[in-house]
């Protein structure tokens, strides 16, 4: 299916001149075609839903997203055991168990399933088959039945997060720094599988795709540079071509500071960057103006917990002046733990209102 574009009217839309179908105004956004407002995403996590739940529905019906997650398309249900947002422990498609702490949450993994030296014992790990087979039919069903810019992610690449899941992040940081073989065979089945899936989405009716993996710190990446590129960057290359082989648009999003990959992710020829940019200094942010879009987003460490409305004013007007042009921006705001409702709700109020355009 190709991608359809109307201008048609959007009753009940929500905003400052919500004429555009939302998925044109996300179109439009990644392509510096100046959308009448930045396009709206809300990350709802859990917690929000079980301590304000008053407030996302309140925040959903004002400020309707313009961005629609394809989730729950499989013909059958990946294996997993628990309830993953729930206090306690859940075991996730590929075997890892997480244990958590406090409903709401997302847990962290203690006990790793691959602890061999040289990952010998990497042969139990259960590939999660299930998510190659994809319900076609209600994925085009979907897409075709909604003015949403539809995103892919019921799986989402992450392959340095996979591989910490596996191993435990202090042995696989040591791992990258030591590179005994076994961690270049976990690194390759790890991929191909990731790749055969990512491959499987792009061949359906969605608008794009997404790959994640958290590299930054507060302040740095968690791994060298060297290393990042030599290991990492060409999975993500990889990903890359297979988005642009289909014609799909491609987001991907990076807790911390990730200054020092920046040029290389934004030169891959991703369309879309979801980072803590106020965890990185501004000025160096806006070399990448109007060559990527950046996908939020709002500080959730200081302005969404402890902010005054006016500092979230004033956040929100940081971005825009230093990123949009014509585009270039998603609206996008997490609201999860610890975040004031008014908080999360000023930050789609501050968007909405006029944006400047290029001459």
């Amino acid at each position: 299916m190709g991608r359809e574009r109307s201008k048609g009217l959007r009753p009940g839309s929500g905003g400052v001149g919500a004429t555009a179908r939302p998925r044109d105004l996300v179109y439009d956004a990644l392509e510096f075609r100046g959308p009448e407002r930045a396009p709206r995403d809300l990350w709802l996590l859990p917690w929000a839903e079980v301590n304000h739940p008053g407030w996302v529905r309140r925040i959903q019906a004002d400020f309707p997203a313009d961005i629609l997650n394809a989730k729950g398309l499989l013909k059958a249900s990946p294996r997993t055991k628990g309830a993953q947002y729930e206090a306690g422990t859940y075991t996730d498609e590929w075997g890892c168990r997480f244990t958590n702490l406090e409903r709401g949450f997302i847990g962290q993994v203690k006990e790793p399933l691959v602890v061999g030296e040289d990952w010998e014992d990497l042969d139990k790990v259960r590939l999660p088959k299930e998510h190659l087979d994809i319900d076609r039919a209600r994925v085009a069903g979907l897409v075709k039945g909604t003015d949403l810019f539809v995103l892919a992610t019921e799986y989402i690449p992450r392959p340095f997060e996979r591989l910490q899941f596996l191993r435990g992040s202090e042995r696989l940081l040591l791992d990258i720094a030591m590179r005994p073989p076994g961690l270049f065979e976990a690194i390759r089945r790890v991929h191909e599988f990731d790749l055969r899936v990512f491959e499987s989405w792009a061949e359906t009716d969605v608008d794009g795709l997404m790959m994640m993996d958290d590299w930054g710190s507060q302040s740095g990446l968690l791994v060298s540079p060297s290393a990042w590129s030599e290991l990492f960057e060409p999975l993500y290359r990889d990903h890359v071509a297979v988005a642009r082989k289909h014609g799909k648009k491609l987001f991907m999003h990076s807790d911390g500071n990730v200054l020092r990959i920046l040029p290389r992710l934004v030169g891959m020829g991703i369309d879309a960057l979801n980072l803590q940019l106020f965890c990185m200094d501004f000025s160096q942010l806006a070399a990448f103006k109007g060559k990527v879009t950046f996908w939020g987003e709002i500080d959730r460490q200081q302005i969404l917990p402890n902010g005054t409305l006016e500092e979230v004013d004033a956040a929100v007007a940081r971005v825009r002046e230093h990123f949009w042009e014509n585009g270039g921006c998603i609206a996008q705001c997490e609201f999860g733990p610890g975040a004031r409702p008014e908080n999360v709700y000023r930050v789609f109020e501050a968007w909405d209102r006029p944006l400047p355009r290029a001459p």
